[in-house]
Parts: structure tokens; sequence; C-alpha cells
């Protein structure tokens, strides 16, 4: 089955051109114009990915993704913000809320599509089963993309679950931001280094007292150390 993309922006002329593209791409596409219709179809269905408008004419785009972020049976649904909001600290409140993607508008149609892939990419399970353990308080279960510390659940977006993975995969090896940013995106990357910073500092928030183990290396990059 085609991956199903919801896309939740007030400007039907956009939404159209977003339609076309993915169309082309073989997904299907569904448009809502408010998000009081997009809740409606969220009550019944579940989308593959989301691109969400922040300026909606009934609800803050950004209320929509905190909502989708906190709701157990939707969290791990990647967000793409499509916007015209494109001050950096309106992309960082994205971005902490949990968004995998901010790109502004005016935009470029093929560089939407690209980001689309990327981030559907990092969605897909990896085929190991096996857990990687670091320290004697987190588990990371690359299977089941789950990540436990203490026998406790820690809820993480896929971003952060990617870049957890990456670091504890070589413990003690520093990672540059733009070794990160390519694990993330691959060739298809075109976003800031500054990103990496944003998903860093959430992912050590959600680890509590272990997010002291994700040490910054000063002017190269990120390491997870025990």
């Amino acid at each position: 089955m085609n991956k199903l993309i919801a896309v939740v922006d007030d400007e039907p002329d956009i939404a159209e051109l977003v339609r076309v593209h993915l169309d082309k791409a073989r997904f299907d596409v569904e448009i809502f114009l408010s998000g009081d219709e997009f809740y409606n179809f969220l009550s019944r269905n579940k989308p593959d990915l989301i691109i969400l408008d922040l300026l909606l004419p009934d609800i803050d785009g950004l209320e929509i993704c905190k909502d989708l972020k906190n709701n157990p049976e939707m969290r791990e649904i990647p967000v793409i913000m499509l916007t015209a909001k494109g001050e950096e600290m309106d992309k960082i409140l994205g971005l902490e809320l949990g968004a995998d993607d901010y790109i502004t508008k005016p935009f470029s149609p093929r560089e939407l599509l690209a980001r689309v892939k990327a981030v559907l990419r990092r969605q897909k399970k990896p085929q190991e089963t096996d857990k990687i353990k670091v320290g004697d308080s987190i588990v990371i279960d690359k299977a089941k993309h789950e990540v436990w510390i203490h026998g406790k659940q820690v809820r993480l977006t896929t971003t952060e679950f990617k870049i957890l993975e990456l670091l504890a995969s070589k413990k003690g090896w520093v990672f540059s931001r733009e070794k990160i940013l390519d694990y993330l995106w691959g060739r298809e990357k075109a976003v800031v280094d500054r990103t990496v910073d944003v998903h860093i500092r959430h992912l050590r928030k959600k680890l509590g007292p272990q997010g002291k183990l994700v040490k910054n290396i000063r002017g190269v990059g990120y390491k997870l150390e025990t």
C-alpha cells in the first residue's frame, strides 16, 4: 500500500501544489484546510506522515503538533512543518515540540518531496533485533524503536531515537554535527547544524539524569559516554 500523507494547510493553492507532487511520487494524499477537519480525520485514520502549516484559521499548528506528540497513539507519526513563519525561534520551537523537519514558504516542491522521503526512510524499523545497552541504566531496543531507563520506557521522537542510536553504536566516539546530519537525512539534508543542537537538547531532557551521558565536545560534536 502507498504511504498516506495528510496535508494540513488553509491555502488551497499550496495544498494542491503539494498534492500534485506527492501524487507523482505515488503517495496517497488527504488535504485538510482547517485543524477541525484534520482532527475529525484523525479520529478514524492514522496517516504515515503529516505536513502541517502553523497559521491555520482555527487552531495553531504548534498546538496540533504538541497534541500529536503527547498522544501515545500518534506521537510516532512524523511531522514536517510547512509555514511562512521562518524566524529562527519559530523553527527551534517547532523542533522542540517534536517536529521532524521544518520548511519555510516559499518552498521548492522538489525539496519538500526529498524531505518527505528522507523522513519516511528514518521511520523504517531496522532489521536487527538486538538491543544496545548503555551502562546499567539505558536499553535501546532497535527492533521496536524503544528506549528504556531503569525499566521505564522513555518516549522519543524518531529523530531523537536515531541520534541516540547513532551515538550508542560507538560509545565514546565523537560524531560531528555533519556526520549526524548525514545519518539522519543523507544526501537530501537541507538543514543547518543548529538543528542537531535542538534535538540533542530535547533528547537530554527526556533522558533525565542520564542525559548527562550525552557529551558536547566543543567545536567538534557529540558523543555518548558511560
